[in-house]
């Protein structure tokens, strides 16, 4: 069964390049707008990995991430941060709520393929 990846990020554009990034890996992809849709997504597809944008309406990433870190079924879910957001505060902040990986928008969709795929081969 292909690995499930949630992909949460209000810009269809990015979500589309993260598509585009990940459909080679056959991934079983599935989409949030905001950050109130990425938990109850995560909630009901409990993915192998997820995709997640720093900055978001509704809940920010950064409170997605603690929410997610809290859930028994989803705390060790390996979450990827992307944010344009560059500074080392914001990196820290994100790893500090939980993020497994961080990466700066533009971001390579190849650099991410990668981990991702890293990341899904670790799940049990």
């Amino acid at each position: 069964m292909a690995a499930t990846v949630l992909v949460c990020d209000n810009e269809a554009p990015l979500r589309a390049l993260v598509r585009a990034a990940l459909n080679p890996g056959g991934y079983r992809i599935v989409e949030a707008r905001d950050g109130n849709e990425s938990v109850e997504l995560a909630r009901a597809e409990l993915p192998d990995v997820i995709v997640l944008d720093m900055m978001m309406p509704g809940r920010s990433g950064l409170e997605v991430l603690e929410e997610l870190r809290d859930d028994p079924a989803l705390a060790t879910t390996p979450v990827v941060m992307l944010t344009a957001r560059t500074q080392a505060a914001d990196e820290a902040a994100a790893v500090d709520a939980g993020a497994d990986h961080f990466l700066s928008k533009p971001f390579s969709p190849l650099e991410l393929a990668d981990l991702v795929a890293e990341l899904a081969v670790e799940q049990p």
